[in-house]
């Protein structure tokens, strides 16, 4: 209850969502997630790709992971917006490396890009307002 509090209390942009709408959306992305960065590391597991090719994936996980604890743990704004903006670098480089490999994972990455663009604005845009 303690972090719900704290996050209410940010002062957010007009634009932004409700609290409600982030766990629906991730739920569905992460299956995406799950699905199509599995098929990376199986790929690299079997090295059909570089390593190399796995780690922008592998780098995207733990940058995705870190931001609910930077952001509701540590409750720092600044921290959260590098974070994400890791998430975001890595999702590219990500789709980019995999594309000539396997286009299909690139493509299964445009809502995941969409969204943690849009999330990137709005945690800098938080991170702005509360500074």
């Amino acid at each position: 209850m303690n972090t719900y509090n704290w996050y209410s209390q940010l002062i957010k942009p007009t634009w932004s969502p409700p609290s409600w709408i982030f766990g629906p959306v991730w739920s569905v992305l992460y299956i995406v997630i799950a699905v199509s960065f599995g098929r990376v590391f199986f790929m690299a597991w079997k090295q059909e790709i570089a390593f190399v090719i796995a780690l922008p994936f592998l780098l995207n996980i733990v940058f995705n992971i870190a931001f609910t604890p930077i952001q509701f743990g540590l409750k720092n704004n600044l921290l959260a917006a590098i974070d994400i903006f890791l998430v975001l670098v890595t999702l590219v480089w990500a789709m980019v490396a995999i594309y000539s490999y396997a286009p299909w994972i690139a493509y299964a990455q445009i809502p995941y890009l969409l969204w943690v663009s849009f999330a990137t604005v709005l945690q800098f845009n938080i991170t702005y307002l509360n500074r």
